[in-house]
């Protein structure tokens, strides 16, 4: 196919004209023919089937009848009038109705003559039509039509200027006829035979005027497809180059540090899952390429301890290690449980934050330039140009999506070779999100919890159950445990929410009054230091309830802890709830996650709370999540871009993405720079690819 004649502008398809074209621009983002093509319908109308009018149904259903008009009417009421006309066929009659635009259709309507009417049907004391699409039979049998009619996204201000569904699939109907398009096929033939897709000219057609069911699904299947294949094959590919071009530090000793902490110092047995993801850490960081690895767990997992045994094996090496975390409270956290495991081996570990004092930072930079600084850890203060490494051979970074990816590369600046990289998350992506976002990085899972951990109990209830709730929260407090209590926080409503906060806590100092219990209280409105005072003093067991907005921060590890209430449940989303669950259950004593709501629940807030109480499971979790808010939503406004997808659905199209991914994978490994004469179409393609930023400019 020509592609210069896609890339016309729309304003010179016939029919459209200057002021179409720029609502067509402003509105859905159609600048040229190509744009047009690949503007695809949401649902389809299945108008293969004709209705006899004795064959209706009392249900608002729609239908295609053939019949004619044989009388209209002007009927009073009691605002304005309204059109009445009676249309027959050998088997009943039943009245179409309009409420507006009497005039043009009086003029146009043609008695006694065969139309094919489509609309909704009524009933009140018989059968009606209000506003039926109507056409001649004689040009409906003539039309490039689809049996199955496409409807297309559309917005209130298209509908207002008359760009109707039918006048879109018109345009389109237009560029078809007008430029007679032949489409070069962008996949191989041995694909197209092996999965029996149909070719690209039949898809973009089928899409659009689809003469069957059948068709219909083929030529979805066929779209899709090739949207996720060019996608995986991007990412295959990207991550090819980085192992081929990006050259890393080979650590090949497994040396002192190492071996003395696993056989001496380790205090628990690792899992199978621990101990097959630092094998993968160990692969990747022997050989000469970069590591580039995402470490997902669960909270609680044991992330801290495969990251510290990555960071042993850098030193071992005769390297420097830094683990960055997005907040203070869980630097500080990671280095107390470091420092803590470390303890026996002779290692200089230190802690630096925004908030370090000038004298102990000069003794950092000192002891890091010198390279007698074994590991850091700390905030984002690491990545500030003073801070310089001797050797920095590996960098972790924990709950990467709160860190941009400017911020990410000013690491990989700190030294001549980029630093292997170690991603750690506690929140869940979905594999299929994972497959299509970090399809660059290797990914490393840790799916089992560490023995002796008991699975968190999850319960549900409503705020009528509260006094049960309270005689609860005082029996888990009288065995010695703690409780936290968490209120939503909702930018939009603070005022709302803090004086929910207050109420809470008003009750609850009621229902817990000093001396006999101690309440900390933590929200938005204080100072930062009067609220590392308040969890302080519950970190350290000085006050058996915690009350608060700001959610506590992902990676607060009080063991003693064993309860957890949230208020207004239904107003968190799944993924909160269960980081907020994973701050119990770290001890070895059984927990408890109480889920509070109203009555009143949408059927997504009763999905969310059932799903909470059914699993522990983040990525069972993450994937329901996923269902329910959708891709962009999950990964946040600075990723969803990447998921721009025109007809794929990255959840319910998961089969067809893993299809794609195991064929671009094993072309690849085949071919890696797609030399060879059978892959010519696909580097033609990706080489177009790489010239638009749009993935659908190039697949025509």
């Amino acid at each position: 196919m020509n592609s210069n004649i896609l890339q016309t502008p729309i304003d010179y398809l016939k029919g459209v004209g200057p002021s179409r074209a720029s609502l067509l621009r402003s509105e859905l983002g159609i600048h040229t023919y190509q744009d047009l093509l690949n503007f695809f319908p949401n649902r389809y109308l299945d108008k293969t089937k004709y209705y006899k009018i004795n064959e209706l149904q009392r249900n608002s259903a729609e239908v295609q009848i053939i019949g004619k008009i044989v009388n209209i009417k002007t009927v009073e009421q009691k605002k304005g009038k309204r059109l009445v006309a009676k249309f027959i066929d050998e088997t009943g009659e039943i009245e179409l109705v309009w409420f507006r635009g009497h005039k043009w259709i009086r003029e146009n309507l043609k008695i006694n003559t065969p139309y094919v009417i489509f609309g909704k049907t009524k009933y009140y004391n018989g059968f009606n039509m209000p506003h039926p699409e109507m056409e001649l039979l004689d040009e409906h049998n003539k039309s490039l039509r689809a049996a199955m009619q496409p409807i297309y996204p559309s917005t209130e201000k298209l509908s207002n200027k008359g760009i109707t569904n039918r006048v879109v699939s018109k345009m389109i109907q237009q560029l078809f006829s007008e430029t007679k398009i032949r489409f070069y096929d962008t996949l191989p033939n041995e694909i197209l035979e092996e999965l029996k897709l149909i070719s690209k000219s039949e898809a973009v057609f089928n899409i659009h005027f689809p003469k069957s069911q059948e068709l219909l699904s083929k030529a979805q299947y066929r779209l899709k497809f090739e949207e996720l294949f060019y996608i995986q094959l991007q990412l295959i590919i990207k991550k090819l180059i980085r192992k081929q071009k990006i050259k890393g530090y080979p650590f090949s000793e497994v040396g002192n540090y190492f071996n003395d902490f696993y056989k001496n110092h380790l205090p628990f047995d690792l899992t199978n899952a621990q101990k097959r993801v630092i094998k993968e850490i160990r692969n990747d960081m022997g050989g000469s390429a970069q590591m580039n690895r995402l470490l997902q767990g669960d909270v609680g997992s044991g992330k801290t301890i495969v990251g510290l045994m990555a960071m042993l094996l850098a030193i071992d090496n005769g390297f420097q290690a830094c683990l960055m975390a997005p907040t203070a409270i869980l630097a500080n956290q990671h280095y107390t449980g470091i420092k803590e495991l470390t303890q026996n081996l002779d290692i200089n570990i230190k802690l630096l934050m925004g908030s370090s004092k000038t004298k102990e930072r000069r003794k950092i930079h000192k002891e890091l330039e010198e390279g007698t600084l074994h590991i850091l850890i700390g905030t984002h203060a690491i990545l500030e140009d003073k801070v310089q490494f001797k050797n920095l051979g590996l960098a972790i970074i924990d709950e990467q999506h709160r860190f941009g990816v400017a911020q990410r590369a000013k690491l990989w600046h700190k030294n001549t070779y980029p630093p292997h990289i170690l991603v750690m998350t506690a929140t869940p992506i979905p594999r299929t999100l994972a497959m299509s976002l970090y399809g660059d990085l290797d990914i490393s899972v840790i799916d089992e919890l560490p023995p002796g951990r008991k699975p968190i109990k999850t319960v549900h209830r409503y705020d009528s159950n509260r006094l049960k709730v309270f005689r609860f929260i005082t029996e888990e407090i009288q065995k010695g445990r703690q409780i936290y209590i968490v209120y939503p926080l909702i930018q939009e409503s603070e005022a709302m929410d803090y004086k929910d906060l207050m109420d809470g806590y008003e009750s609850i100092s009621r229902s817990f009054p000093t001396p006999e219990y101690q309440i900390s209280i933590v929200h938005g409105k204080m100072k930062p230091g009067d609220k590392d005072y308040e969890m302080d003093r519950f970190v350290k067991g000085e006050t058996n309830i915690m009350v608060a907005t700001t959610v506590i921060e992902v990676g607060v590890n009080v063991p003693n802890a064993s309860v957890m209430i949230i208020e207004s449940a239904e107003r968190f989303g799944l993924s909160q709830l269960h980081q907020l669950r994973g701050r119990v259950g770290r001890g070895a004593e059984q927990s408890f996650c109480i889920l509070m709501t109203s009555f009143k629940l949408s059927s997504d807030s009763k999905t969310r709370l059932e799903t909470m109480v059914r699993t522990n499971d983040g990525f069972d979790i993450a994937e329901v999540d996923l269902k329910l808010r959708g891709p962009g939503d999950i990964m946040g406004t600075q990723q969803s871009g990447v998921l721009n997808l025109k007809i794929a659905d990255i959840v319910r199209d998961n089969d067809i993405l893993k299809t794609a991914r195991h064929y671009a994978i094993k072309i690849l490994n085949e071919d890696p720079s797609l030399e060879k004469e059978k892959n010519k179409t696909i580097l033609y393609t990706y080489e177009q690819m790489a010239k638009h930023k749009n993935i659908w400019n190039y697949i025509s």
